[in-house]
């Protein structure tokens, strides 16, 4: 199933949600049936809590422009990934010495920030290697484990879970798993690595990853407010909060992101673009308009 992106129209000072956003994307594309797709196929938030969560975390990718974004929120294995990341148009270039893959459009956008940065004597590279980037579900599986499995025998030994516990937790299909770590850090048992947030904010759940989608690219100087502002004028935005080596391509200028349903916070200094789950009711009854243009 292939999403690509379209152009959504706003009227100046309209705020709309993500999900709005979203829904009037969804109907150019279609599903494996040839119908077109729902929000509900794509990420039931209206019923389904981990959705709405994922989609709350790392939903800023479905905003993106000239590019395919997932047909869903949440890959359930390794062969949906396969299958999804084969429809992908990539590209694949040499960022401060290391090899990534992006699609087409964000690499595009990614080189011309790194002539840019180059040009400034700005330092750029990407942090952690070829996995900044495009990422598989087995990579994102091993991701999660390097938090889940420290946070368990921490949490272990601090006698808040059992023995018990942390065996069958173990055992659970992911999406359970997750479930059930976000249900204990609800009760104050953060799961990052210095247990004192969401593990959403250090890694992406499995098969949640932006990095999924070839859409994200981990930065090792993202404290340089240069390099964020070079990034930001190429398309490319902070916007999982708390995970500040993250960028997101979005594919647009800053001036048009509240117009794809994504909202700017400032959290320690860094700007994060994340979505907009709700609208001022006075606003409430207003829906984006599609111009029909494909982008």
């Amino acid at each position: 199933m292939l999403l690509a992106a379209a152009a959504i129209a706003a009227q100046p000072d309209q705020r709309i949600t993500l999900a709005g956003f979203l829904e009037a994307r969804l109907p150019q594309s279609r599903g494996g049936g040839g119908q077109p797709l729902t929000l509900k196929e794509v990420c039931p938030i209206d019923s389904d809590p981990l959705a709405a969560r994922i989609f709350r975390e790392y939903g800023a990718m479905f905003a993106a422009r000239d590019v395919t974004i997932p047909p869903k929120c949440i890959f359930g294995s390794e062969k949906e990934v396969a299958e999804f990341q084969s429809t992908l148009s990539t590209r694949t270039g040499t960022v401060g010495g290391v090899k990534i893959e992006l699609q087409t459009a964000a690499m595009e956008a990614l080189l011309a920030a790194q002539q840019d940065a180059a040009a400034r004597r700005v330092a750029f590279t990407p942090r952690g290697g070829a996995t900044a980037s495009k990422r598989s579900f087995a990579d994102t599986r091993r991701l999660w484990d390097s938090r889940f499995l420290p946070g368990l025998e921490y949490w272990l030994l601090k006698a808040k879970i059992t023995r018990k516990e942390s065996d069958d937790v173990k055992q659970l299909p992911i999406a359970e798993q997750v479930r059930r770590v976000l249900d204990w850090e609800s009760k104050g048992m953060y799961f990052s690595t210095g247990k004192n947030r969401t593990i959403l904010s250090s890694v992406g759940a499995p098969g949640t990853s932006q990095h999924l989608s070839a859409l994200a690219l981990d930065v090792a100087q993202f404290e340089s407010a240069a390099l964020r502002s070079i990034l930001n004028k190429h398309g490319w935005y902070q916007t999982v909060v708390d995970d500040t080596p993250h960028f997101t391509y979005i594919g647009v200028p800053e001036s048009e992101l509240p117009q794809r349903g994504l909202v700017a916070t400032v959290k320690n200094g860094y700007r994060f673009w994340i979505p907009v789950l709700r609208v001022p009711e006075a606003r409430a009854e207003q829906t984006p308009k599609r111009d029909g243009g494909t982008q």
